[in-house]
This record gives structure tokens, sequence and C-alpha cells, in this order.
């Protein structure tokens, strides 16, 4: 039996399958351009691809899904026996897939409530969480809008990079502090801040960086009770070594979630990503 409230989101998310499964969220995939070929990120691309390319130092760009295929998506949804649906995404400061959910959702077959949540990968992914809880539960567009952004308001995001060339060649971050970072010779600690990513600490070795980023996720959480996402690409040890750091220093711990994040991000991030999302619950 469809929700009344249905939502959907972007494959940024990085939502487990049967998770979004279980609870009928849909993802728009944005594009992954390798070369001369788009592909899809989540079908038709992986993130090992990507990070395979970017190692060969081959052209890889990304760009938004079009306001055509978020139509679409609109449209099976609405058959699908949906009366409303609230449409989550990832920061309009990185992407614009916000716009292109805001242009299709004008002449969408039902009401569409797009929001621009501010966040990305499982940052994003816990907001549309959140929201598809709330809707399963019989809440209204406005409560499922409302779980959303109170989610996205308490969640925070932290990762650390080899280099920031990648960031920089792809705009995501500023010249002057990609310059700055490799001029210095640091191993660089970012955030998402204000739905921008900012250089949040500059550390001088990797095992270092890491260490530091461990203290900052143990910091956020505290004592609360906190679901995280740890994210990585290309570095599978580096991602299951922090999550048991995490498993053993976190006393509010109640979902941890390990994954290589996708084509998407890591053409952005480059490989050696290591990532974590804190999320408290309310």
């Amino acid at each position: 039996m469809s929700r009344h409230v249905a939502i959907v989101t972007d494959s940024t998310a990085y939502l487990p399958q049967r998770t979004m499964e279980r609870h009928g969220i849909t993802a728009v995939p944005l594009t992954v351009v390798l070369g001369d070929r788009a592909l899809e990120e989540g079908t038709e691309i992986s993130a090992r691809s990507v990070a395979e390319a970017l190692q060969k130092r081959r052209s890889v760009t990304t760009s938004r899904p079009s306001p055509e295929l978020f139509a679409e998506t609109y449209r099976k949804v609405a058959e699908s026996g949906a009366t409303a649906i609230v449409s989550l995404h990832l920061s309009a400061e990185i992407s614009g897939t916000y716009d292109a959910a805001v242009l299709a959702a004008r002449e969408a077959p039902v009401p569409v409530r797009v929001v621009d949540t501010g966040m990305v990968a499982m940052a994003l992914g816990f907001c549309a969480l959140a929201a598809a809880e709330t809707a399963d539960a019989g809440g209204t567009v406005d409560e499922a809008v409302n779980a959303a952004e109170k989610r996205a308001s308490g969640t925070s995001a932290y990762f650390y990079v080899d280099t920031l060339d990648y960031l920089r060649r792809g705009g995501r971050i500023g010249a002057a502090q990609a310059l700055f970072g490799s001029a210095l010779a640091v191993k660089p600690l970012l955030q998402l801040d204000g739905g921008r990513i900012e250089l949040l600490e500059k550390v001088r070795t990797s095992s270092k960086a890491i260490a530091r980023l461990q203290e900052i996720v143990a910091e956020r959480a505290g004592s609360a009770q906190v679901d995280v996402a740890v994210h990585h690409l290309a570095a599978p040890e580096r991602a299951e070594a922090l999550a048991e750091w995490l498993r053993e220093h976190l006393p509010g711990l109640a979902e941890l979630h390990v994954s290589e994040v996708g084509a998407v991000i890591g053409a952005h991030t480059g490989p050696g990503l290591l990532g974590a999302v804190v999320s408290p619950r309310t």
C-alpha cells in the first residue's frame, strides 16, 4: 500500500538499498561524465571506477539530474498512489540538483515540497530517513519536512582527504584554500558548514589527521544517542579502523553505517577519502 506522502531524494544520499526499499524512498541519480561518456551514479558507474580514473588523471566531471528526469520521477511516484511528495536534496551550494527539482515540481501531478537540506552523503540520507519515518507514521508534508529539517540542523559531517586538488578542480573549494594547503604540505580536515565544504583544520600527517578526526567526532557526539556513518573512497581499511574506534568510544552510538561513497562524491574528493557523519536522534 502506498504512503500518502512519498519521499524522494537523490543518489548522493547513499542510504542502504534495503533501507530505501523498506521505506519506499526513491533516489534520482546524478551523472558522472567520464571522458565522453555520461553515466548514472549507482547503476552505470562505480566509485571504484572513478577512483581508478582519477589516479590515471583522466577527465572526470559530474552533472545534476535534468528537470525532465525529476518530472518523470514525480509522475511515477504519483502514479504509485502518493498524493504528495517531499523531495530532499544535497546542498544547493554544492550542486544544481535542488534547482532542477524545483523546476520539475512546478509541473508535477501532485504537490511537491522541495527541500535544500544543506547536507550530502549520509548527512542527507539521515534527513531522508527522518522524513520517511514520519510519513510512514501517517505524518503530513509539513511534519515530514520539519522532521528532515530538524535532523539536518543537528547533523554534522567531517572528512579527511589526501589532497584538496580534486575539490579544487571541481570548484567545490576555493583555489586559495587548496593552494595554501599544498604549499604547506598539510593534510586537510574539512566540514560541511552552511551547505559549503570548508577547511576545518590543517594537520601535518595523515595519521595525525585521522586521529584528530576521531577526536572531533567523539567530541561532537558526546554522550547523546547518535547515528553515525563512516564513508570512504578506496580506503576500506581506514574506514573499518575508524568504525571500530567509534564503536568503542561513543557511549550513545545507536546505528553505525560503513560504506564507500558513490561515484559523484568520489569524483570530487579523490581516493583516500575518510568521512564521518554524526546525527543525533531527537
